[in-house]
Order: structure tokens, then sequence, then C-alpha cells
């Protein structure tokens, strides 16, 4: 029996061009497996003829646009996952779920190796693999590009040759990876890292110098997720297509960042991700009403190291799973309204409500009904100081020695 070969397919140049690449390397047939996660663009069915077109012995598509949104968007969400205070994740989030289709096309289609398109120097060949040989360990992985030598320039010169239905071309200097979450743009003039990015690299987001009027949008969530704008219910999908395109017309979720690949590498990175900044900021300030101080501070900490091991290919690991139970305990209370202005780049809050909130207004108001006891904070004080004031002491008497 002829071994076969899973491709993740995109549709694009590389990975149309592998599919016969990896063809003549191996002597494999391929088995090309497209996924949607809400990137947008052409049709699942012109993907999927593209696909046998350019000779896979079978084409297997998966509309995974809902799954994605609500089990790989909504944990990033309630851990207000940021990598390095700035990246949403984009990229890192996607790779998991179609790890996930990889595997069950390769079941079904008795596969014994998972091939992807990615490079030798990038984040995403650690997040394929590692995903693979969680949920597959039997599976073999290849990449044409980094283990069968498909440079760009013989991926055209190969298209070209076989006369195959894509188009060939060099004018784009770009490589955009992009789901519903958000946009990921790099390389080419954008490596000089003095260079400004210019405005045609934009598609999610218009430019926010010459905004629309302010619009004033109203967020309700249940337990960490949205559930609703301005009063109409939505799916978590939904909300963060509403959102994009709400945020995006606004300029808002720009973001431009040297960021530390797992490689070891540092690279030069632009996103667009209007409705994930959007709904991160907005759950972040209901959060800062519904959860207990102790509770947050430490959450901080677990969501930075959540997005890490994300980012880092570990969305499968014990430790991230661990992580995820805690996360998931602090969203129990955290049901409730953000009122918020998208305007000329920025997503400001301005307005918060919930049945399940801890701000006391008799305890915080200065005014006439105040309800906090000031009597206890001198004694608060003297005990809160305790031990820098015997340690002071202690400094004191050696240096004096």
């Amino acid at each position: 029996m002829t071994e076969r070969i899973v491709l993740a397919y995109s549709g694009g140049l590389d990975t149309s061009v592998a599919i016969g690449w990896i063809g003549e390397a191996t002597g494999a047939e391929v088995i090309a497996v497209a996924v949607d996660v809400g990137q947008g663009g052409e049709s699942l069915e012109t993907i999927r003829q593209r696909a046998l077109g350019c000779g896979a012995v079978e084409a297997y598509v998966a509309d995974a646009s809902d799954e994605f949104a609500n089990e790989y968007c909504m944990p990033t969400l309630k851990a207000n996952a940021l990598y390095q205070g700035h990246y949403p994740l984009v990229s890192a989030i996607s790779r998991p779920v179609i790890v996930k289709h990889l595997v069950k096309a390769a079941r079904e289609f008795g596969a014994t190796t998972v091939a992807h398109g990615c490079t030798g120097k990038g984040n995403d060949q650690v997040r394929f693999e590692v995903g693979i040989q969680t949920l597959g360990p039997d599976l073999k992985c290849i990449a044409p590009v980094r283990d069968l030598a498909l440079t760009r320039d013989k991926a055209i010169a190969f298209a070209e040759e076989k006369g195959l239905p894509i188009e060939t071309t060099k004018k784009n200097p770009y490589s955009i990876d992009q789901n519903v979450w958000g946009r990921a743009v790099e390389t080419g003039y954008l490596e000089n890292i003095w260079n400004a990015p210019t405005k045609d690299i934009y598609d999610y987001t218009a430019t926010p110098e010459f905004p629309p009027a302010p619009d004033e949008v109203t967020i309700s969530f249940e337990a960490g997720v949205p559930v609703a704008i301005d009063g109409v219910r939505v799916t978590p999908l939904q909300a963060i297509k509403e959102l994009n395109r709400r945020a995006g017309a606004q300029g808002v979720g720009r973001i431009d960042v040297v960021e530390d690949r797992l490689v070891g590498i540092k690279s030069r990175e632009i996103y667009e991700a209007p409705g994930a900044m959007a709904l991160i900021t907005a759950h972040k300030h209901l959060e800062d009403i519904t959860v207990e101080r102790e509770q947050a501070r430490f959450k901080a900490s677990v969501g930075q190291r959540w997005a890490e091991l994300v980012y880092d290919g570990q969305w499968f690991s014990p430790l991230k799973r661990s992580l995820d139970a805690f996360i998931e305990d602090t969203q129990k209370y955290v049901t409730g309204d953000i009122r918020m202005v998208l305007h000329g780049g920025q997503a400001i809050v301005n307005g918060r409500r919930s049945e399940t909130s801890l701000y006391d207004f008799d305890l915080a108001t200065y005014d006439t009904g105040d309800t906090f006891d000031q009597s206890m904070a001198r004694g608060f004080i003297e005990l809160w100081g305790m031990s820098a004031k015997v340690a002071s002491g202690r400094d004191i008497r050696v240096a004096g020695k």
C-alpha cells in the first residue's frame, strides 16, 4: 500500500506546490487538509478544488470557526493573554485546532506522516510538531520548506513548470497569517526595524488618524465569556466578528512589536487584532470589579505564564491544563456589562456594572453615608509596617557597631 502523507493546506503557493513536491520527493500520496479558523478569503470548496488540481488524492476541509472561537479564543480571553504584554497569540492559538484536525484526517485516511509548511527558524514548526507528537505520537512529521529544500523561488518555478492552478507572483513581499482572532504580518520591508509600517499592509483596521464618529458599545459577559453586544445575544464567534468590524473601523488593535521567538531570535511583527484587543480590554475591566484582590494579582502572573506556554507550543501540556483550571475558577463571578468608546485607535472603558461586583459604593465614597471606619487605619498601618520597621532598626543597630 502506498504511503500517505497529510499536509496542512492553506491554498497558497507554498502548500500548493508542496503537494507535488512531497509526492516526487517521497513517492507518497498527499492528502490536503484545510481548516477554516475564520481567516476569510476564498471558500473552502475553492481551496479544496485547488488542492485536487495540484495533485492531492484527497482534500479534507473543516469548518472549525465556531470551535476555534469557543475552545481557543475564549480561554485566551479569560487569561487576558498577551505575550510579552503585546501579542494576543493570533497565530499561536490557531495551531492546536489545526493540529487536531490534521491528526483526525491522518486517522481517517490511513496516513503515517503529517506535513506542514513552516520554515526552520519560526515558532510554528514547534507548535505543529509538538502538538502532533502529543495527539498522534505514532505519526511522523515533515516540513517541505525545512526538510525538502522547498524555497519560494523553487516553488514558483515548480508551479510554472507543472502548470498548477495557482497564481505565482513575487510582488507580495510579506508573510501573512490570519484568522478571526487577528492578523499577523512579517518579513520583507518590515525586517528593518527602523522602517515604519506602510498603510498597504493593514486589512482588518482602518487608519486611526481620520476616524469616523466615536462608537459606544456595551459588551455583556457571563462567567468571562461575551454573550451580548448592545443587548443583542451573540455567540463568541459573532462577538469577535462584530468587534473586528466596529473596532477595526476605528483603527483599534494595531500592534508593532519586536518579540522573542521560541527559537532564540528576535523578530519584528505587525499584528491587527481589533476584536481581540477590545474584548481583552473589556474583560480586564470587568475582572477589576468582580475578582478579589489577591486572586487578581496572582492571576496576572498566571496569565503571563499561560501566554508563554501557548506561544511556545505547549497548548496540550500538563502545566497549561493546570493553569486552565485556575483561570476557569477565577471566572465564576466575571459577569456583567462593560461600556466602552471605540475611537481613533483606542478602546476606552467608561462604564461598568455587575450583580457580582465587589465594588461597594458606601465603602468607597468620601461623601455622607461613608460606612468605612477610618479609626481602624492607624492600627492597621502599625501592623502592616511592623516587619519593615524591625528590619530597619536592625540595619541601624548593625551599622552603628
